[in-house]
């Protein structure tokens, strides 16, 4: 098990995962959370701290407060993305982010797509530095992301376990999909809607598909990539469906992928004819090869 735990993986991969994570985070302050400092206004007697937060008695979130942790975190994590100082900055980032979540969190409504994110975070700050590229393999590195992707298999299990502990044989029975889509349906699913059964046969299937997710550790890498993909694909499905992103959730399952080998910016530093970032070689241009023909043979001339 503690081989499992730490089976070691590139540096470059961390390094990739940390800036992809850390910029996720910008994206969610700016594009998926910027209603959290409407929190501000909301009167304090509407506060009711999640169970972390009564035991740390963290104060009842006030404009100020709300204010100072969106643009520290902002700032921060702009930095964290660089791979600067990752223990410092990853520690700060994580506990301003884990503040930004139990304000967002704590008026009502709980979110359980940010569990795999959280973990990212704060397994990322104990991994030291590492470099884009490094094809260096750490164990600090594999803990890391191995206990981010049991985090993101635990939402999904868990997930089940919650719509059975509640709701139980009716949640996969009845019209919970139904009513999604009355609330929030696009156009594909009001389509979707109208054939028999289906909406049943699709909750049962998605209940089947989150307890048997932890079989992907159980798979070689070949299919757990392509199993992850199913979990992409399911997703993009929902959100053209019911428009549910789960974008901490997706953020976080990229601790499956190979991520040392997508490396945008070198790809476009890299001048024409050089070594492609995976390794290989190009093909060498005809007529390198004295052996090989430069061209087509020119025909002959008719006219002699």
């Amino acid at each position: 098990m503690g081989r499992w735990l730490t089976e070691p993986v590139p540096l470059g991969r961390v390094a990739a995962f940390r800036t992809l994570i850390h910029l996720f985070v910008v994206a969610d302050l700016l594009v998926f959370t910027p209603w959290v400092r409407s929190r501000a206004d909301v009167p304090g007697d509407l506060y009711r701290p999640l169970l972390v937060g009564r035991l740390l008695h963290l104060p009842t979130p006030t404009t100020a407060g709300v204010t100072a942790v969106f643009w520290a975190l902002l700032t921060l994590s702009l930095l964290a993305a660089t791979g600067r100082a990752p223990r410092l900055l990853g520690w700060t980032v994580f506990a301003l982010y884990f503040e930004w979540m139990l304000i967002a969190m704590s008026y009502g409504k709980v979110d359980h797509d940010r569990v795999g994110l959280l973990v990212a975070l704060a397994a990322l700050a104990t991994v030291g530095r590492a470099r884009h590229g490094d094809p260096t393999r750490s164990e600090a590195g594999g803990w890391a992301l191995r206990v981010t992707q049991i985090a993101v298999i635990c939402t999904y299990f868990l997930a089940a376990w919650a719509k059975l502990r509640f709701g139980g044989i009716d949640w996969v029975t009845g019209s919970v999909l139904a009513r999604a889509i009355i609330r929030r349906g696009t156009d594909l699913a009001d389509l979707i809607a109208q054939v028999p059964y289906l909406l049943i046969v699709a909750q049962f299937g998605i209940v089947a598909f989150e307890l048997l997710s932890p079989v992907v550790f159980l798979l070689p890498e070949r299919w757990r990539l392509a199993m992850v993909g199913f979990f992409y694909s399911f997703h993009a499905v929902t959100m053209a469906t019911i428009t549910i992103s789960f974008a901490p959730h997706l953020a976080a399952m990229t601790s499956f992928l190979p991520l040392e080998r997508v490396r945008p910016l070198t790809w476009l530093r890299r001048p024409a004819g050089a070594e492609p970032p995976d390794g290989r070689e190009p093909e060498p241009p005809v007529g390198d090869d004295p052996g090989r023909l430069v061209g087509p043979v020119p025909a002959a001339d008719p006219a002699g």
